[in-house]
C-alpha cells in the first residue's frame, strides 16, 4: 500500500462528522517515500465544478510522508471529494472514496430550530385500531365491526380480489387517552400516531378527508384531548402526514360519490381535478400502482397551499395542539413541497419535528433522480433509522459487528448532530416484521395463510428475547431517539402486514420484556449523555460491540457480545452497573447478555 487513508480516523479527518457552515475540514494522508509524493485533494459541490487543492508536507514518520490541508466550507451543500497523487516515472493513482464517487462532506445550515425536546426521549408509536378500546366510537356501514379483540386480522381479498382493510377492533384516541399514565410509567415523552384523518381502511393511509379525525378513532375532539391530556404527563403527540396520494375514496376523488362534493374522477370541473394526473383512458396515476390510492401532484400550487398555507392542514392541526409530524414516503415529496411544509409547522411551533420515512442514508439520497437536501436546512429534522435497524438485526441475529461498526461510523460522518440526536432509532414498525419474529425465526413461511397461523416455538422465543434485549440496549442507547412499535415491549409476535398489527394484548403481557424496557427507559432518562452526548466506539473484537456515550465523568459504556465466550472489557474507571445498580470491579461482557457501565 503506498497510502494510508482512514475517513474514519480523526486523524486523517477531523472533524469526523458533519460541518455547520462556515465551517473547516482537515485532511492528512500518509505516503510512502519514494513510492508516491504530491498529493492533491479534489474537491467539487454536488454536480458542481471540481477545485483542487494543494496538500502541504507536514513530516515524516517511519516509511511515510505525512500531508495536510484544511479546507473551509463557506456554504451549506453536499461536497465530495478524492485524493489525486503522482508516483514515480510520472505515473498517478486515485484514492476515489467508498462509492467510487468521492468521499463525502456534509454541510448544513445550523441557524434552524432543531426539535430538542425529543432528545434523550422515548417515541411510542401506535397503531389507533389496534391499541386501547375505551370509547364508543361507531364505524362505517361498509366496515366490519370486530367484537373479538385480540383476534386475527382479516388478510384475504374479497370477491373482486381486493384486500380491503376494512375490519376494525375499536381501539381509539379515547383509549390512547385512558392509557396515558401506563405509557408515562414507560418513559414515553413522544407519541407517534399511525394517521387518523377519516379514510374508508382501519390503517388511514387512504385518506377521505384531510380536515377530519375519523369518527371511528373519536373525532377531532378526541384528537385535542389527547394532546391536551398527553402535554399534562410530558408526552407531546406527533401525526402521520400521508400527502403524497389520498383515497379514492375521498372528498378529494370521491370515485364512489360518497361524498356531498364534486370529486376529481367524477368531473373535469371539480377544483380537486389538477391534483391528480388523468389520461384518455380514464385511468389516472396512482402509488405503486394501487388505483385505491390516486396520487398527488405536489407542485400543484392549489395543493401545495392546502396544505402548507395559511390556516391549511399543517397549520390548522398544529393549532390544535400537534407537536410535529411523521412524513410517509418522504422521498416523494419534492423540495418545494417540504420547504414550506416545514416553515408552516415550525411558524406555529418553532421546535415543531418534521420526521421523514426514508430507508437508506437520507444524507446523500437519490430519489426519482434528484438528490435530496434532506438535512441542509429548511427540510426535515430526522429520518426513520432503517439503516441502524438492519445493522443491529444482523449484528445480534447473525453476529456481524463490523457491520454495525460501519453503519455507525457512517452516520456520524454524514448526519448533521441535531439530525443525529432526532433520529427515529426503530427495530419495528407498522411495515415491517415484528422485531420478536424476526429476531427468532430462521424459515418463515410463505404466503399470508401459513404466515396467519406462525408462532415462534418456545426455544425460538426464549432465544428471540435475550436477542431482543441485545438488540433493544442499541436502540435505547446509540445516538437517537428510541422508537418503541406499541407491544413490542409486551413479546408480541406476527410477521408482514396485517400480521404486525395485533391488538396490545391487555392483561397477557410478557412481564419480563415490560420490565426490561422500563428498566432501559429509567436508565436513558436519568443519564444526560444519552441527550446529545459523543458516541465514540471503544472496541469491536472477538463478537463484542462497545461504546462510549458523554465525556469525563458524565460517561457510560455500553456493550453487547453476540460470540459464545465472555469477554473481559478492559475500562478500568467504569465501576457501576447500571443494569443490576451494584458496583463491579470486572468488567465482563458476558456471551448473549447486554451490558452497561458508569463511572460513580
Amino acid at each position: 500500500m503506498n497510502y494510508l487513508f482512514d475517513e474514519s480516523d480523526t486523524h486523517f479527518r477531523s472533524p469526523n462528522e458533519a460541518l455547520q457552515s462556515p465551517g473547516i475540514l482537515t485532511l492528512r494522508i500518509k505516503l510512502r517515500r519514494g513510492a508516491a509524493f504530491d498529493p492533491q485533494v479534489f474537491l467539487y459541490p454536488d454536480g458542481g465544478p471540481v477545485r483542487s487543492i494543494k496538500m502541504d508536507f507536514e513530516h515524516v514518520s517511519g516509511i511515510f510522508d505525512n500531508y495536510k490541508c484544511a479546507i473551509e466550507f463557506k456554504t451549506a451543500g453536499l461536497y465530495w471529494y478524492h485524493f489525486q497523487i503522482k508516483t514515480a516515472g510520472d505515473g498517478s493513482f486515485t484514492v476515489p472514496g467508498h462509492t467510487g464517487g468521492g468521499f463525502q462532506v456534509t454541510v448544513y445550515d445550523p441557524s434552524a430550530d432543531s426539535p430538542d425536546w425529543l432528545c434523550g426521549g422515548l417515541i411510542y408509536h401506535v397503531f389507533v385500531d389496534r391499541f386501547f378500546r375505551a370509547g364508543d366510537a361507531s364505524v362505517r356501514s361498509d366496515a366490519v365491526e370486530r367484537k373479538d379483540w385480540g383476534g386475527c386480522p382479516n388478510f384475504l381479498p374479497d370477491e373482486n380480489g381486493i384486500v380491503r382493510n376494512n375490519d376494525f377492533f375499536g381501539g381509539d384516541l379515547y383509549g390512547i387517552i385512558e392509557k396515558l399514565p401506563y405509557l408515562e410509567d414507560m418513559g414515553v415523552t413522544c407519541i407517534y400516531l399511525s394517521p387518523v384523518f377519516e379514510a374508508a381502511s382501519n390503517h388511514k393511509y387512504d385518506t377521505g378527508d384531510l380536515m377530519k379525525v375519523d369518527a371511528a378513532f373519536g373525532g377531532d375532539d378526541a384528537l385535542e384531548l389527547l394532546c391536551r391530556k398527553a402535554q399534562a404527563h410530558d408526552i407531546s403527540v406527533i401525526l402521520d402526514g400521508v400527502f403524497n396520494h389520498v383515497g379514492s375514496d375521498s372528498r378529494y376523488f370521491n370515485k364512489y360519490g360518497n361524498y356531498d362534493e364534486l370529486g376529481a374522477y367524477q368531473s373535469p370541473e371539480s377544483s380537486y381535478r389538477d391534483w391528480f394526473s388523468f389520461h384518455a383512458n380514464g385511468t389516472y396515476d396512482c402509488w405503486w400502482g394501487i388505483e385505491l390510492l390516486p396520487s398527488i401532484n405536489e407542485h400543484n400550487i392549489s395543493y401545495l397551499n392546502f396544505i402548507c398555507g395559511k390556516d391549511g392542514v399543517i397549520e390548522y392541526w398544529m393549532k390544535k395542539g400537534v407537536s410535529g409530524w411523521r412524513l410517509d414516503v418522504v422521498d416523494e415529496l419534492p423540495d418545494d413541497f417540504l420547504y414550506p411544509l416545514c416553515k408552516s409547522a415550525k411558524g406555529i411551533f418553532p421546535k415543531a419535528l418534521i420526521v421523514g420515512e426514508v430507508w437508506e442514508d437520507a444524507s446523500y439520497k437519490i430519489a426519482y433522480g434528484t438528490r435530496r437536501r434532506y438535512f441542509l436546512g429548511g427540510q426535515l429534522d430526522s429520518v426513520t433509522n432503517y439503516p441502524l435497524k438492519n445493522a443491529i438485526i444482523s449484528c445480534v441475529k447473525d453476529g456481524d459487528v463490523e457491520n454495525l461498526v460501519s453503519t455507525m461510523s457512517s452516520l456520524c460522518r454524514n448526519y448533521p448532530k441535531p439530525v443525529l440526536d432526532n433520529l427515529m432509532n426503530i427495530l419495528g414498525t407498522h411495515d415491517t416484521m415484528r422485531i420478536l419474529t424476526v429476531l427468532g425465526g430462521s424459515v418463515f413461511p410463505e404466503g399470508k395463510l401459513l404466515m396467519s397461523e406462525y408462532k415462534l416455538s418456545d426455544a425460538e422465543k426464549k432465544l428471540a428475547k435475550r436477542r431482543l434485549k441485545l438488540a433493544s440496549l442499541l436502540q435505547f442507547t446509540l445516538p437517537g431517539v428510541p422508537c418503541l412499535y406499541y407491544g413490542d415491549e409486551a413479546g408480541m409476535e406476527g410477521g408482514a402486514d396485517p400480521f404486525n398489527r395485533h391488538c396490545y394484548p391487555w392483561g397477557n403481557e410478557d412481564s419480563e420484556l415490560v420490565a426490561w424496557y422500563k428498566t432501559l427507559s429509567s436508565v436513558r432518562k436519568a443519564n444526560c449523555c444519552f441527550v446529545d452526548g459523543e458516541y465514540k466506539l471503544y472496541d469491536a473484537r472477538f463478537g463484542v460491540f462497545s461504546f462510549t456515550r458523554g465525556s469525563g465523568a458524565h460517561k457510560i459504556l455500553i456493550a453487547i457480545n453476540v460470540s459464545a465466550k465472555d469477554r473481559v472489557l478492559c475500562a478500568n474507571e467504569f465501576n457501576y452497573d447500571l443494569l443490576k445498580n451494584e458496583y463491579v470491579s470486572d468488567l465482563t461482557a458476558k456471551s448473549g447478555e447486554p451490558s452497561m457501565f458508569a463511572i460513580r
